[in-house]
C-alpha cells in the first residue's frame, strides 16, 4: 500500500484526525494517481465526479510530498475556502507545517502610493466615490494585508478601485516610494516564501504571459502545480496569450495625466489639453457601434472607410500625446510611467489593425461607455506544451467537467497534453436513486416563437411542485428577463432574478427563504454549491451552445475547416456538453441529496448528438412524461414534512 493510500484508509490518519472523514475509493485512486505524477512528472488530467473530495485528493500527496506547490483555483471565492477552510484542516490531520500563502492578483491589494494620489482630489471624483474613497482611507490603518476582500462594506464593482489600486500598466515598481511598504510586494515576498501558493487561474496566466516577455515572477517556481476547475483554463489561457485595446485604457491613461498636471506639474496645462482631445477622440470611436452592448468582427470593421480615419485620427492623437508627455520626463515619476502607457498603447493599435494577421481572432465587444478590441489565439496547444516541457515539473488538472462523449481528446487537444496520463472516477453519488432526468414530451423546436409560451408553463408547474426551492437556468440573458418578467404575475414565491444585485447577495437572500426561486445566467451555471433540501429542482432552458454570432468561435470555426475537421463535432458539441454538465452538476452535491433535473431542449432525444450530451451526464433516472417528475417533487416535499 503506497503512503498516500495508507492516508486515505479506514484506519489511516485522516479518519483519526477528522471528524466525519469516510474513505471513498475514487478519492484514494486520485491521490495515489497524483502522487505517482509527483515521482514520475507526467503530466495528469483526472475527471473526478462531484463528491469525490477531489480538494483532500490534491492536498494530501502534495502537502506529503514536501515539494514547491502551485494550487490554482477557478475564482477567488474557491481560492479563499481553499486557503482558509481546507489547507488548515488536511495539516492539521497530518501534522504538518508547512507553509501556505494566499496570493490574488495585483487590483486586489490596497496601493499605498495611489490611495496618496487620489486622497486629496476631490474636485475629480464624484460624491459617492468620495465616499467609498472615506472607507478605504479609515480601513487602511487597521489593514495588516492590504486585500481589498477585506473590505465588506464594498462592492465587488466599487467606482473607488481603479484609484487605490494599482495595475501592471500604472505600477512604478521598485521606482515607487512605497515599494518596501507595498502589500502587493509582501503578499509576493510571503509566497516565495512559502511551500504551498494558493492562485486563481486569471493570476496564473496573467504572470505566464508576463513571464513570456521576460517581465512576470509573480508567481514562484514550482515542483508541481495544480489546476482544479481545469476546464476553465482553454479560455482564460487564450484572453492571456492574446492583447486588448481597450477606450477604458486610453480614458484612464488621460484622467491620470490630467490629475498629475493638476497636482503636481501646475505649469503644465498642455498635458491637460492634449490628454482632454485624446479622451474625446477615444469617447468618439464608441458612437461608430450600436448602443446596446454587442460582440463582432474587428477584422470586418477595419475594411469600414469611416473606421480606418478615425483609426487614423486615433493614432495621431495617441502620438501628440506622447510627444507632449515626453516634453515633461524626468520631472515625475508617475508621468514618466504613463509615457511608457501611451507608447504601449500605441503599439497595441498597431497590432490591433493589422487584418493581415494569420493564426489569430481580431474581434471587438462593446459595453454602454466603452470598447474592447481583442487579439486572441485560435490555439494555444503548442504554447502551452511548450511551457509545460521545460524546466519538467508535475502537471495535474482536474475538474468535474473535462470529459465529452467518455474521452478527454477534446480537453487534450486544446491543451496540447496529448502526451498527459487520463484518469477518469466516478461520482460516489447513486444517482438513479436520487435523481431524476426530464425531457418533457411535445416541446416546440429550441428557437420557435411558442417556446417561451413551453417554457413557462413548466416552470409554473415545477416551481409549484418544488416548493420553490429551484434554479432556473438560462443560456440567454434575454430568455431570462422574458420569463422572469412573466412569472411575476403568475407564482407566489419571491423571485431572485441575476442582475439586480451581486451573486453573493442573491445566494444569501435563496438560501434564508425557503420558499425562493433564482434565475440566472452563465454565472450561476458553475461555482454553486446548494445542499440538502435548499435545492430540488434545476430547470434548464435549452442545450447550451456558443452563439454563432461568437467573433472568436466564428474565427475558430473558420480555423478548424480549413485544416479538414468538423467543428460541430470538434468545437461546438464538446464546449455545449461540458457546460451543460457544469449546470447539471448544480442539483446532487451530497449523498443525501434528491432532485430532478428538467432540460427543455427536444434536441436531446431528436438528433444523433443528443446522445452525446445524455452520455455526458449523470446516469439519473431518465423520464419524457412530465407528470412523472412532478410526482417525483412531490414525493420528496412530501417527505421531508413529515420528518
Amino acid at each position: 500500500m503506497s503512503r498516500t493510500s495508507y492516508l486515505f484508509a479506514a484506519d489511516g490518519t485522516l479518519s483519526g484526525a477528522i471528524v466525519g472523514f469516510v474513505p471513498r475509493q475514487a478519492q484514494t485512486d486520485m491521490a495515489a494517481a497524483i502522487e505517482q505524477t509527483i515521482i514520475d512528472k507526467v503530466p495528469l488530467i483526472v475527471e473526478a465526479g462531484t463528491g469525490t473530495g477531489k480538494t483532500f485528493a490534491y492536498l494530501v500527496p502534495a502537502i506529503e510530498s514536501k515539494k514547491k506547490t502551485i494550487v490554482s483555483t477557478g475564482t477567488k471565492n474557491l481560492q479563499e475556502q481553499l486557503f482558509h477552510r481546507d489547507l488548515p484542516l488536511i495539516k492539521k490531520a497530518l501534522g504538518s507545517h508547512s507553509k501556505a500563502a494566499l496570493l490574488k492578483g495585483r487590483a486586489n491589494y490596497l496601493c499605498l502610493h495611489r490611495l496618496r494620489q487620489h486622497g486629496g482630489n476631490s474636485s475629480l471624483l464624484e460624491a459617492a466615490t468620495l465616499g467609498e474613497l472615506s472607507e478605504v482611507k479609515r480601513w487602511s490603518l487597521s489593514t495588516k494585508t492590504g486585500d481589498m476582500g477585506e473590505l465588506k462594506t464594498l462592492a465587488e464593482d466599487a467606482k473607488v478601485l481603479p484609484f487605490v489600486t494599482s495595475t501592471t500598466d500604472n505600477c512604478l515598481g521598485k521606482e515607487c516610494a512605497d515599494y518596501e511598504d507595498c502589500y502587493m510586494v509582501k503578499a509576493r515576498r510571503k509566497a516565495l516564501d512559502a511551500d504551498i501558493v494558493v492562485v486563481n487561474h486569471h493570476l496564473f496566466f496573467a504572470d505566464m504571459a508576463l513571464k513570456d516577455t521576460g517581465f512576470g515572477e509573480l508567481i514562484p517556481e514550482a515542483d508541481l502545480v495544480i489546476f482544479d476547475e481545469a476546464h476553465q483554463i482553454p479560455d482564460i489561457a487564450s484572453e492571456y496569450f492574446g492583447e486588448t485595446f481597450s477606450s477604458r485604457q486610453i480614458h484612464d491613461i488621460c484622467r491620470d495625466i490630467d490629475v498629475i498636471h493638476r497636482t503636481v506639474l501646475k505649469d503644465a496645462k498642455q498635458l491637460s489639453t492634449v490628454a482632454d482631445k485624446c479622451k474625446m477622440i477615444v469617447a468618439d470611436f464608441r458612437l461608430y457601434f450600436p448602443e446596446n452592448p454587442q460582440k463582432g468582427n474587428w477584422r470586418q470593421m477595419l475594411m469600414n472607410e469611416e473606421i480606418q480615419q478615425h483609426m487614423s485620427k486615433l493614432e495621431e492623437g495617441l502620438k501628440i500625446l506622447a510627444e507632449v508627455v515626453k516634453l515633461h520626463i524626468g520631472r515625475d515619476k508617475d508621468l514618466d510611467n504613463l509615457y511608457e502607457r501611451v507608447v504601449e498603447s500605441q503599439g497595441k493599435l498597431t497590432r490591433l489593425t493589422d487584418s493581415q494577421l494569420l493564426g489569430v481572432s481580431l474581434w471587438y465587444e462593446t459595453t454602454h461607455r466603452h470598447i474592447v478590441l481583442h487579439l486572441t489565439p485560435l490555439s494555444i496547444a503548442l504554447k502551452f506544451a511548450k511551457f509545460i516541457a521545460e524546466p519538467k515539473r508535475s502537471w495535474v488538472f482536474t475538474s468535474a467537467t473535462l470529459m465529452v462523449d467518455n474521452a478527454f481528446s477534446h480537453f487534450q487537444r486544446q491543451m496540447g497534453l496529448m502526451d498527459a496520463r487520463t484518469l477518469a472516477l466516478d461520482s460516489p453519488f447513486d444517482y438513479p436513486k436520487q435523481a431524476m432526468l426530464c425531457v418533457p414530451r411535445f416541446l416546440p423546436e429550441p428557437n420557435a416563437r411558442e417556446m417561451r409560451d413551453t417554457l413557462l408553463d413548466i416552470a409554473i408547474k415545477v416551481i409549484k411542485a418544488s416548493r420553490g426551492r429551484c434554479f432556473l437556468l438560462f443560456t440567454s440573458h434575454a430568455t431570462l428577463r422574458a420569463i422572469a418578467a412573466q412569472l411575476e404575475d403568475k407564482i407566489d414565491n419571491p423571485l431572485l432574478v441575476q442582475g439586480t444585485t451581486t451573486k453573493r447577495a442573491l445566494l444569501d437572500e435563496y438560501l434564508s427563504n425557503k420558499h425562493a426561486v433564482l434565475l440566472g445566467t452563465g454565472a450561476f451555471w458553475e461555482g454553486v454549491d446548494v445542499r440538502g433540501d435548499d435545492l430540488t429542482c434545476v430547470l434548464i432552458d435549452k442545450l447550451p451552445f456558443a452563439s454563432p454570432d461568437d467573433p472568436l468561435l466564428q474565427a475558430r470555426i473558420e480555423d478548424c475547416r480549413k485544416g479538414g475537421g468538423n467543428p460541430f463535432a470538434q468545437l461546438q458539441i464538446p464546449q455545449a456538453a461540458i457546460a451543460l454538465k457544469q449546470g447539471a452538476g448544480r442539483l446532487i452535491r451530497d449523498e443525501n441529496d434528491k432532485g430532478v433535473l428538467v432540460i427543455c431542449d427536444n434536441r436531446l432525444v431528436t438528433k444523433d448528438y443528443g446522445k452525446i450530451f445524455v452520455g455526458s451526464l449523470p446516469n439519473m433516472r431518465r423520464t419524457r412524461d412530465l407528470d412523472k417528475a412532478l410526482a417525483f417533487l412531490d414525493e420528496m416535499n412530501i417527505s421531508e414534512e413529515k420528518l
